[in-house]
């Protein structure tokens, strides 16, 4: 899965610069935790991608699709090289979560605090029909800001949805600046538990230590979970880590340059831990959009 996040940070940096334009910051903070998702937790069907029985996720911080259209090419919802029309007028992908456009979303997002709201929704219906699947929703911490984000939280509660694990992206900054400057929001595990949820505490960038999370999510029974997940912003690229100035914007062609050969070098790396053969070629014909379309 380490090999699988590293690819799909390069997949992403290529998009938005290929596009000039896209949330990229939140997108590398994020990738592991949906890589986790996808390639480990979920039960999710390509080939079917509409089956009432699969487990649903939503991209409540629906502007972070560079790190969920990546993951849904590479696990087999569509060809990596659609990625290529990302934000074209004459695309499909849009710079929000479209569930009408995009094989494999399940909601469409982007007006934030409201993707947690159809998350619980879809578990109370699940509830309802007596399907044992189970809902994700990640949420940006800049996000939880928006007071519908605790009216969904509110709801979850009190109808009891086990079978919800909200994922908040704790990487301490948004559009404006430091989430404790703009809006804080700490102490979140208290504002949680204060709402009756179950509060898990995780390293969203350790791949052991989240499936050992979702794990327990999984186990909860009679309240929802939400798992609270420090991250970096920017992760992988020295200059964007921690930088919320990288928040929604595309890197030129000179900062797009060093972006792309950190993250090879990340992959590279990944890929050599995991026994595979290493070398910029074997890694770049990993599924890197710069070698064919040029970006």
């Amino acid at each position: 899965m380490a090999v699988t996040a590293a690819r799909g940070r390069l997949l992403a940096m290529d998009m938005v610069h290929a596009a000039a334009s896209g949330h990229i910051g939140g997108s590398l903070s994020a990738m592991d935790m949906i890589t986790m998702l996808y390639f480990h937790v979920m039960r999710v069907d390509p080939a079917n991608p509409r089956d009432p029985d699969r487990d649903r996720f939503v991209l409540s911080k629906g502007h972070c699709t560079p790190a969920l259209y990546p993951i849904l090419a590479m696990r087999g919802f569509f060809p990596v090289e659609e990625l290529s029309m990302f934000r074209r007028i004459d695309g499909n992908m849009s710079g929000h979560a479209e569930m009408n456009l995009v094989k494999g979303v399940d909601m469409s997002t982007g007006s934030l605090g409201q993707g947690i709201s159809a998350a619980v929704g879809m578990a109370l219906a699940g509830k309802g029909d007596g399907k044992d699947y189970r809902v994700y929703a990640m949420l940006g911490d800049g996000e939880i800001e928006e007071g519908q984000v605790w009216e969904a939280a509110m709801a979850a509660a009190k109808y009891h949805l086990d079978n919800l694990c909200a994922i908040v992206d704790v990487n301490g900054l948004q559009i404006d600046g430091a989430t404790a400057d703009v809006m804080p929001s700490e102490p979140l595990d208290k504002k949680f538990e204060s709402f009756n949820w179950n509060v898990i505490r995780v390293d969203g960038h350790d791949f052991n230590a989240l499936e050992a999370a979702f794990a327990a999510a999984a186990a909860c029974k009679d309240k929802p979970t939400v798992l609270l997940a420090k991250t970096v912003k920017g992760k992988g690229v020295s200059f964007m880590e921690n930088d919320y100035g990288w928040h929604g914007k595309a890197p030129n062609d000179e900062q797009y340059a060093v972006a792309h050969g950190e993250l090879l070098r990340g992959l590279m790396g990944r890929m050599e831990q995991a026994g595979l053969p290493v070398s910029e070629q074997t890694a770049l014909a990993y599924g890197v959009l710069s070698d064919k379309e040029g970006v």
